[in-house]
């Protein structure tokens, strides 16, 4: 049976063991999972926060990572401005990146989510209005869900993944893992 671990990764963390930079001084998962042998399926920006699934099995860990097998990612959204209909429409039907189409996402307006605070906090701007996005995606390009935001107007202030397939980070906090059974 796989080992396969929950992670909900802070702002501002690497989703890798070591810190390659010239410093190397950020925080690393590292300095939050002591278990050998698992390993990212998948990644999340160092300014993402949320759901990271590491694994002990590398066929499961393709799987998961692999596009192909499009399992959906659930995200988070705080965008810049009053999203309306017509930009939520849009990514519902794909937008068009510099890398071609996306796939259509599933998007809707929430209300703002129970989240804890960020660190260092998401700026505020008296003049400048902002809401919350669930984005649901079923690919995994580099900074996808920043640069659909940006395309439809709406660029996108803080992200949170909160799920992937049927795991999820409901009841972690920031810095927090859980062991699961993977089949």
């Amino acid at each position: 049976m796989a080992r396969l671990i929950l992670f909900n990764k802070p702002y501002g963390v690497l989703t890798q063991f070591t810190d390659h930079g010239a410093a190397g001084t950020r925080p690393t998962l590292s300095d939050y999972i002591r278990m050998p042998g698992v390993y990212p399926a998948g990644r999340l920006d160092l300014d993402s926060e949320g759901l990271l699934l590491l694994i002990d099995n590398g066929r499961l860990q393709a799987r998961i990572a692999d596009p192909r097998f499009k399992l959906p990612k659930t995200y988070l959204v705080q965008v810049e401005g009053d999203v309306a209909e017509p930009s939520l429409a849009l990514l519902r039907r794909g937008v068009g990146l510099k890398d071609g189409m996306t796939l259509p996402a599933q998007a809707e307006r929430i209300a703002a989510p129970d989240l804890w605070p960020r660190d260092p906090p998401v700026r505020f701007r008296k003049t400048v209005p902002d809401c919350w996005l669930r984005l649901t995606l079923r690919e995994g390009r580099n900074r996808q869900v920043r640069r659909m935001t940006a395309a439809v107007g709406h660029p996108t202030l803080r992200l949170v993944r909160w799920c992937i397939g049927d795991w999820t980070i409901d009841g972690l906090a920031p810095g927090e893992w859980r062991a699961v059974q993977a089949g």
